[in-house]
């Protein structure tokens, strides 16, 4: 990758990572669009936003829950289904075309997700209510296979589904959001990795502009 490419990509990197973590998200559709604005090839962005993903996600979700936010129990739900889902999605080999498709779709619904909740308020009850077993390993496994698919951890389409259903407070989302981020970017770099796939070294010099403001 050109030395200028990467330094655009650091500087843009640092803000993205900025904005998304004070929320719990690890900034995956930031990277992403960052990425293909520069002409990163698509093959590289995912692998690219999961591993930054791995990074920030773990320093957002540490804080969350040294406040005390997390609760395992709206968590788990989610994450059974999710984990696996995440693995068989990084193990899809989609053609360069397809994949450039998919990322696309992705970024429109993350621009339609946000003008969304910002048009509409979101549902945080005082005592928020658990979401069905059913509801919980069906968003689980959708978003999951979504996120090794293309490359985000799912958080950024988990977190107003939460809100918007009452099942959990801003803080408490952004906790649970985080560790979903996490454990599904790993899943599916490991979906990747069985495929063959190996960091570059350029990888790392991204990952560390990520993660100062964490």
């Amino acid at each position: 990758m050109p030395a200028d490419t990467l330094a655009t990509l650091a500087v843009l990197f640092l803000i993205v990572g900025a904005l998304y973590a004070s929320v719990g998200h690890a900034g995956a559709s930031g990277y992403l669009a960052v990425m293909a604005l520069v002409g990163v090839e698509a093959a590289v962005m995912r692998p690219t936003a999961l591993s930054i993903n791995v990074l920030v996600a773990a320093i957002a979700f540490t804080q969350f829950a040294r406040a005390g936010h997390f609760t395992w129990a709206l968590f788990w739900p989610f994450a059974v289904a999710s984990i696996p889902a995440a693995y068989l999605g990084g193990l899809v080999e989609l053609p360069q075309h397809a994949l450039k498709v998919a990322i696309g779709f992705v970024l429109v619904l993350t621009a339609t997700r946000m003008a969304f909740v910002a048009w509409r308020p979101s549902k945080v009850a005082s005592e928020p209510r658990a979401p069905s077993m059913p509801m919980a390993l069906a968003v689980g496994l959708g978003l999951g296979f979504l996120a090794g698919l293309t490359g985000t951890g799912g958080g950024i389409f988990l977190s107003p589904v939460i809100l918007l259903m009452g099942w959990a407070d801003p803080k408490r989302t952004a906790a649970t959001s985080s560790l979903f981020i996490l454990v599904n970017s790993v899943a599916g770099l490991g979906g990747l990795a069985s495929r063959g796939w190996t960091p570059p070294t350029s990888l790392w010099l991204a990952a560390m502009n990520a993660l100062p403001q964490a």
